[in-house]
């Protein structure tokens, strides 16, 4: 971790860390889930998380593209920190209107950092990575909150894409050690 916030881990883990029975959206069962709208609609928690990506986004970086539903929150506070322009990433391009999938600047031929809550398979982030991809966009890497995949391991290497955590699931279990 590189929070320079230590007590970040443990007030995220105590406010959004839930037990009991969870189907993911990848359809794995998991007996923790982390609520993350429960920190993200804490403005100080959510501003903590935010202050710590900052740190996380890499240079050249021209657009941040939060990803529906939980990336929009951070992508927000993330732009009021940097300057950089937002986007708003849909599941999948609206059907009427503009018809975008990316709400915001046109991504063709600029570098967009994802910006995402949780992490556990990365099916979203694989499937906005590619659709963003094929709309001419750069993209190689993703900033999330919290990265649940298994120690070691990105679960996005087969869309060549770098995972940068605030907090990994084994930070956070870490503190209720």
């Amino acid at each position: 971790m590189s929070s320079t916030d230590p007590s970040l881990a443990a007030d995220i883990d105590a406010c959004s860390r839930l037990t009991g029975e969870f189907t993911l959206r990848s359809g794995q069962v998991a007996s923790e889930y982390f609520d993350k709208y429960l920190f993200e609609s804490d403005p100080a928690l959510l501003g903590r998380v935010a202050d710590q990506m900052v740190g996380l986004i890499p240079d050249g970086t021209e657009l941040l593209g939060g990803l529906e539903l939980g990336g929009i929150p951070i992508v927000t506070a993330l732009s009021a920190r940097t300057g950089l322009p937002a986007l708003f990433v849909r599941k999948k391009a609206k059907e009427y209107g503009t018809a975008k999938l990316a709400e915001g600047p046109d991504v063709e031929d600029r570098r967009v950092t994802l910006i995402e809550d949780v992490i556990t398979t990365g099916g979203a982030v694989r499937d906005a990575t590619r659709a963003l991809r094929e709309r001419g966009a750069v993209v190689d890497t993703v900033v999330c909150a919290i990265d649940r995949s298994p120690e070691g391991e990105n679960p996005l290497a087969d869309v060549q894409l770098a995972v940068r955590p605030v907090l990994t699931k084994a930070e956070l279990d870490a503190v209720r050690a």
